[in-house]
């Protein structure tokens, strides 16, 4: 038996999960939909990596507060709430609703930061990255790649050097990682577990959901301001995290030998310098 369909089968046996679903895998973690014994949909993740593992701590320590709930966690398993309303951030976009996709991704950011001194003070706090090690291997390849990752490096740098109240941070706000929860709202999945200044977690989202999306002109210049009307964020200040989130993006694309979302992602940056 393939040992992945295994631990499947002992997690399943351990918490009298019912299949609902195709499971996905993916190269972090495998998923399988399931209904718990009362019938209830959940989600149950198999962690593949310490971050997965990191994330899962955050979201336990969150306890549903702007993120989906766990419902038992044990080791590399992870069993949550499953999202099964019918609406969807991607498909928002399409429908010419940009706007209210980006207030909602920044809710649920906000929901997130809010409950940062009760994830921080608890007696067994998640063990979170703070974000001058998240950008090391910015500042590692800065020089080798191009001017764009060097002055992004030097940007990242200044801000880490006049640090403002740190907040826990998701680290990977997207589109595709804040989903309808039906009565409990729109809530985020899939941390990474950070630990920083506010502004670094409402960079993502303006490079989403797509490169296509997100540097079409005006584009950019409009879902900022949408997102430092939500979110308070000093305007300057929120323009540099862009540009370092994207000199960072663009580097792991990189480092990854995907020339063309480096490009892009480098590509927005260079945008981001003009707001």
């Amino acid at each position: 038996m393939n040992p992945g369909f295994a631990g499947d089968a002992a997690w399943l046996r351990h918490w009298r999960l019912r299949p609902d679903g195709d499971p996905v895998t993916t190269p972090s973690s495998r998923l399988i939909p399931v209904q718990t014994s009362d019938g209830s949909p959940a989600m149950l993740k198999l962690a593949h990596t310490d971050e997965e593992e990191r994330g899962a701590e955050l979201l336990v320590a969150l306890d549903g507060r702007g993120a989906a709930r766990v419902l038992a966690h044990s080791d590399e398993a992870l069993l949550l709430e499953r999202a099964t309303g019918n609406r969807d951030l991607v498909r928002m976009v399409a429908d010419g609703r940009d706007d209210e996709a980006t207030r909602t991704i920044c809710a649920a950011a906000g929901r997130i930061h809010a409950a940062s001194a009760l994830v921080l003070d608890r007696t067994d706090p998640p063990e979170l990255v703070d974000l001058p090690t998240w950008f090391r291997e910015l500042f590692a390849a800065a020089d080798g790649l191009g001017p764009q990752h060097r002055r992004g490096a030097d940007v990242a740098a200044a801000l880490l050097d006049d640090p403002r109240e740190p907040v826990v941070l998701h680290g990977d706000l997207h589109h595709g990682n804040v989903l309808d929860f039906g009565e409990r709202g729109w809530l985020a999945i899939d941390p990474k577990g950070l630990v920083g200044e506010a502004g670094f977690d409402y960079c993502n989202l303006l490079c989403n959901p797509s490169p296509e999306r997100a540097l079409r002109p005006g584009r950019l210049e409009r879902q900022f301001g949408v997102v430092v009307e939500a979110s308070g964020i000093e305007r300057s200040r929120l323009a540099k995290w862009l540009v370092a989130w994207c000199a960072l993006s663009s580097t792991w694309f990189a480092l990854d030998d995907d020339p063309g979302r480096a490009g892009s992602a480098a590509a927005i940056g260079e945008l981001a310098l003009l707001l």
